[in-house]
């Protein structure tokens, strides 16, 4: 039997988190959600029923870096979130440089020519796509 390799991506926000789940195999990302947050214990709750559901057994998380590749605060709230969820739910957490992975989505939604209130609901979970995808795409 082979294992499952199921990833769950978060491109974490003050507002919002998108959500990115890898198939079985751990090749191709999908954009799953955009989850509006709402409280840490309630974040951290949705976070882990998802896990479960969905049986992934490793986190990537979005690491917004600045353009130097240094870490600012923003980089450090990241760290604290990805801390706790990974003692609450006992699972890897891998952080992966974001870096622009909102401007390519941003891209490829106008691209598709998709009106700015469209591409709002959805930027976020493109995002993580683009961040789970760019991890996979370095795991091979």
């Amino acid at each position: 039997m082979i294992k499952s390799k199921r990833y769950i991506c978060l491109d974490y926000g003050d507002r919002r988190i998108g959500i990115a789940f890898s198939d079985l195999t751990g090749t191709i990302a999908s954009a799953y959600e955009v989850y509006q947050r709402t409280s840490l214990d309630e974040d951290i709750k949705h976070i882990l029923k998802l896990i479960q559901e969905k049986g992934a057994n490793k986190i990537i998380l979005g690491l917004p870096l600045n353009a130097d590749g240094t870490e600012g605060e923003r980089a450090h709230l990241t760290r604290s979130f990805g801390d706790l969820l990974s003692k609450t739910c006992k699972l890897e957490v891998i952080y992966c440089d974001e870096r622009y992975s909102s401007l390519e989505a941003e891209e490829i939604l106008k691209e598709a020519r998709l009106p700015w209130q469209e591409r709002k609901k959805i930027l976020d979970k493109v995002a993580a796509q683009i961040i789970l995808q760019d991890y996979l795409n370095t795991k091979k």
